[in-house]
């Protein structure tokens, strides 16, 4: 069972469709609908989400690129999901623009193969991406909606090493259950309620800095574009029709990003896609005719 974090701040007909494509009854969802989208953006998902009993809506905050607010969505829609129900194991959070490549049978498949391991990309941060150290050091502060420089430097806390990979995940709910719940998580929150880009790496190093997990997998199995864009930061390409070969032959289980106001056909390729999955899932499963047996065992 699988519980599902989507954060959406825009293109309420495009989360249907990515709603759509991932939902099954037994998994449960939590949606957060950034506070900086209109009204009617949330009005709209809050009323579609009516019809799906094992979903529910997260009270809607300002997320804000490079502040604690976005990882302060993700421990609350983990809290949330960890209230809905005891059975499921594992976590994965989405944005509103990203699509499943594989079916919830495929993904479910994959994740039952490899049970107790935590796909998250982890890196030393001081080892891989020591350019980008000052993220911890450099006392921020998230206000008027926008990051704000202070003079003050910090030491990272005693006895512990930061790490960095990205914001996309699938974890165990165990780990989920410790960053949420456990006093031991609470330095980390305290101190990185102050970085900047605390989304990419506050959870690697809760997990590895005493967290309960399985055997880490750095790849969070999500096939992502990185391009340029201006002096700090990457951004993911936007993914058209042209892409459509490589993404289903890529082997990952996610994509992002998706704009249907700029290519709607791409998403109409990777339903269909899904909907052959199904298909060969059926075919697979139907059980032979009574003749077809007796061809079998003959």
């Amino acid at each position: 069972m699988i519980a599902y974090l989507l954060l959406v701040h825009r293109f309420p007909q495009q989360f249907k469709r990515l709603f759509r494509a991932i939902h099954d009854p037994d998994n449960h969802y939590v949606v957060h609908v950034d506070a900086n989208a209109t009204p009617a953006v949330e009005a709209e998902i809050r009323d579609f989400l009516k019809s799906y009993p094992n979903a529910a809506m997260l009270e809607s905050q300002r997320a804000l690129w490079g502040g604690y607010s976005l990882v302060d969505a993700e421990l609350r829609g983990m809290e949330k999901l960890l209230e809905m129900n005891a059975d499921w194991e594992v976590f994965i959070n989405l944005s509103g623009q990203d699509f499943p490549l594989m079916t919830q049978k495929s993904i479910k498949a994959f994740l039952a193969r490899h049970r107790g391991q935590e796909f998250i990309k982890v890196l030393d941060q001081a080892v891989a991406r020591p350019d980008t150290l000052d993220r911890v050091r450099k006392y921020v502060v998230e206000l008027g909606g926008r990051i704000v420089n202070t003079p003050l430097t910090r030491r990272f806390p005693e006895g512990a090493k930061p790490y960095i990979g990205n914001q996309w995940m699938m974890v165990s709910r165990a780990f989920c259950a410790f960053v949420c719940r456990d006093p031991a998580a609470e330095r980390f929150k305290a101190f990185y309620r102050n970085t900047f880009i605390a989304d990419e790496g506050f959870f690697q190093t809760v997990m590895m800095n005493g967290a309960p997990h399985g055997p880490i997998v750095s790849d969070d199995k999500r096939m992502i574009d990185w391009i340029p864009d201006g002096d700090i930061k990457l951004r993911p390409r936007t993914y058209t029709a042209e892409d459509a070969a490589a993404l289903i032959a890529s082997g990952n289980l996610f994509a992002r990003k998706f704009d249907a106001e700029v290519d709607s056909k791409i998403l109409d390729i990777l339903e269909a896609h899904l909907l052959t999955q199904d298909a060969a899932n059926t075919d697979e499963a139907r059980p032979a005719k009574p003749r077809e047996a007796a061809l079998i065992v003959a």
